[in-house]
């Protein structure tokens, strides 16, 4: 239905005359100029556009070309840093493992500079002190004093007991790939130590570690990863000698709580451990601790009377 006409000599509406106009103008005059334009040129000279798309098409794929080599040029790159840097890595572990056994060199001569100079100085000792009745009682106090210590070698029958890491698992590493042991596999400071109890209160009498005597002062910690014994490392297995005899040893090894969590802990972990009985048995003797207390000796006195202060003291 058309709209009433506006009657004679009245006004027009503002917002009729706004409306008319949206409605005939749906489109800005400037684009209608903008697509006349276009037409004019397009009748004037018609290959234009086609020009105009054969240059855009080669540029676009000189941009696809330029993304394709930038993204190799970095993915060369980035191989070549990892490639370095882990070939940097591996020179590194190499003169550290260097360095580690030059170390381990020197070490076991200095060792067995000291074995020597201890066995010059226990002779040269023995043979002042045997020149003396009361050196004599002396040395054999002496004597005592040191096999309690542990620093006399022992030799004899005994009981060898086994403890070591569990088997490594290859699908630990998803990474690298290579072995690795849980946590829960490793041999622990605190494991050694329940084996070495069990053992003395079996009735050892000597007893070693990977050949590093123990002694009454001696400590098995944990530092980093790795088990120390006398503040020296050791590895996995960890081969205990206990020097004794061999029943009563196995005896009260096998019976004592502590080689019952040690079997707990090879069947849920997967530790190693393992004992067999020895008729020969050799232990080094141990490092010579600290002296913390001496008494000199006054006269032709027995040292182990009780010495009377006098008022100058």
């Amino acid at each position: 239905m058309n709209a009433p006409a506006t009657a004679p000599g009245r006004p027009r509406s503002l917002g009729a005359s706004l409306l008319d106009q949206v409605l005939a103008e749906t489109l800005d005059p400037a684009y209608a100029q903008a697509a006349e334009a276009r037409a004019a040129r397009a009748a004037a000279d018609p290959g234009a556009a086609a020009r105009r798309s054969t240059r855009r098409f080669p540029r676009g794929q000189v941009l696809v070309a330029l993304t394709l080599v930038l993204a190799g040029f970095l993915s060369a790159v980035t191989y070549r840093e990892a490639a370095a840097g882990a070939q940097g890595r591996q020179q590194v572990r190499e003169a550290l493992i260097d360095d580690i056994n030059r170390q381990s060199a020197a070490t076991d001569e200095l060792a067995d500079q000291l074995e020597a100079l201890t066995a010059d100085v226990t002779r040269t000792r023995a043979e002042a002190l045997t020149a003396s009745a009361v050196g004599q009682r002396a040395l054999g106090r002496l004597q005592v004093a040191e096999q309690g210590a542990g620093l006399v070698a022992v030799s004899g029958p005994g009981l060898e007991v086994t403890v070591g890491n569990a088997a490594p698992d290859s699908d630990s590493d998803p990474v690298g790939g290579s072995p690795a042991v849980a946590e829960s596999g490793l041999v622990q400071d605190s494991d050694l130590q329940l084996v070495v109890n069990a053992l003395w209160s079996a009735g050892a009498e000597a007893i070693s570690i990977n050949g590093q005597r123990l002694g009454p002062t001696t400590t098995i910690r944990q530092a980093g990863g790795a088990v120390l014994v006398d503040f020296r490392p050791v590895a996995s297995p960890y081969q205990v000698l206990a020097v004794g005899d061999p029943d009563d040893l196995a005896n009260g090894f096998l019976s004592s709580p502590e080689a019952s969590y040690v079997v707990g802990l090879q069947q849920e972990y997967g530790l190693q451990f393992d004992f067999a009985r020895a008729d020969d048995l050799s232990l080094p003797a141990g490092t010579i601790p600290e002296v913390r207390w001496a008494q000199p000796l006054n006269g032709p006195a027995d040292p182990s009377s009780p010495q009377t202060p006098t008022d100058g003291d």
